[in-house]
């Protein structure tokens, strides 16, 4: 039975480089355009802001990732252009920002009809449940380059410049509250499909075949995890599901409930959870510190990644959202009564940490 630790980086994703990587483009991108229509500099962590008046437009990018390898393997993409949007959206209304429209850009090996048909339902899908127009869209051929698919796209929203959620109202005393993920989302996956590889799953098949196949797999799950734990994954084992279908569960679109909570309620900041997991909140204040003293059961299937790679509590906090796929920074009590939101922690005063209690984990920067 291999016990090594598995972490991200070892899985080939160095969060720390791809943030040093990043910080070298934005190094030299110093051009910025003057007038109507200029960048707004001050704000934007999760989308960028552009002056328009009385309004803000927002911007942002991402893609589905390596999550595409995984459609690709079980041969179902009808899910993963919902997964396409949800990623962008999210980041739109984590600013406050109503999204409006949409373009995809898919990168193809060779073409194939029936994938794309399954990526543009994904795709429509994903657009109605998010309210937004898709407006455009690049394909691109590039057998050099691209072995697969890659799917990718950008998202235009607006909001009214007194309405921007940017987190500088975050103060001591906040209560933080989460909104509960469906799944790993578009993070994570390269660990996920090298945890897979370790013990040669085959993701079309379901977690009770798997081990009843390897008998090191349970015991690997007996050594990672609490009883209450185990026999939570051993219940997952039993669904019909397979591997692949519970990962391939697309990426929740919380435009509606997001939106819906910044017309009735008061909001200091949002954090959307996707690369970097819970550090994510580090992105909206410094100068204080978010301290989780009460966070939601970790889903059955985080807890059956975590023992395929004996991986520690500190990694999978850092790396998935953990079963909080949005969190939200409010004045005192102000989201307790609405269903479906968790008051996970607090805010307390510091110099910019999240402070995972139960577990004793603490986390001092963002990637």
């Amino acid at each position: 039975m291999n016990k090594e630790e598995m972490t991200y980086s070892k899985a080939g994703v160095d969060i720390k480089k791809e943030g040093k990587t990043v910080s070298q483009i934005v190094r030299e991108i110093t051009f910025r355009r003057d007038g109507f229509g200029k960048a707004f500099e001050e704000a934007g962590h999760f989308a960028g802001l552009i002056d328009f008046g009385d309004y803000f437009l927002a911007m942002t990018t991402d893609g589905v990732g390596s999550k595409m390898l995984l459609a690709e393997a079980l041969g179902r993409y009808d899910t993963v252009g919902i997964d396409c949007i949800a990623m962008n959206v999210n980041d739109l209304v984590a600013i406050g920002a109503e999204p409006i429209a949409f373009v995809d850009y898919l990168a193809v090996e060779k073409h194939d009809e029936k994938i794309a048909s399954q990526i543009g339902r994904g795709l429509n899908r994903g657009a109605e449940m998010a309210n937004v127009s898709i407006v455009g869209g690049e394909t691109a051929t590039l057998p050099d380059m691209v072995r697969g698919i890659d799917l990718s796209g950008a998202a235009l929203g607006y909001l009214k410049k007194e309405d921007l959620v940017d987190g500088k109202e975050i103060r001591e005393g906040d209560y933080i509250y989460s909104l509960p993920s469906t799944g790993p989302h578009s993070n994570g996956y390269t660990l996920i499909r090298k945890l897979l590889e370790r013990w040669k799953i085959d993701p079309r098949g379901r977690i009770q075949e798997a081990l009843a196949l390897y008998p090191d797999l349970k015991a690997a799950l007996k050594d990672n995890l609490e009883g209450e734990e185990y026999s939570r994954v051993l219940d997952l084992g039993k669904k019909q599901q397979s591997i692949g279908e519970m990962l391939l569960e697309p990426t929740a679109i919380y435009v509606k409930p997001v939106l819906r909570i910044l017309r009735e309620r008061r909001v200091h900041g949002i954090a959307h959870i996707t690369g970097g997991g819970i550090t994510n909140l580090l992105r909206l204040k410094g100068e204080v510190n978010f301290i989780i003293d009460s966070p939601p059961e970790p889903p059955a299937l985080f807890l059956f990644l975590k023992a395929l790679g004996n991986i520690s509590w500190w990694e999978m906090y850092r790396t998935f959202n953990m079963g909080m796929g949005m969190i939200l920074v409010t004045p005192p009590g102000e989201l307790d009564s609405l269903p479906g939101v968790r008051r996970i922690g607090k805010v307390a005063g510091g110099e910019g940490k999240v402070i995972i209690s139960p577990l004793k984990l603490h986390y001092e920067e963002y990637f």
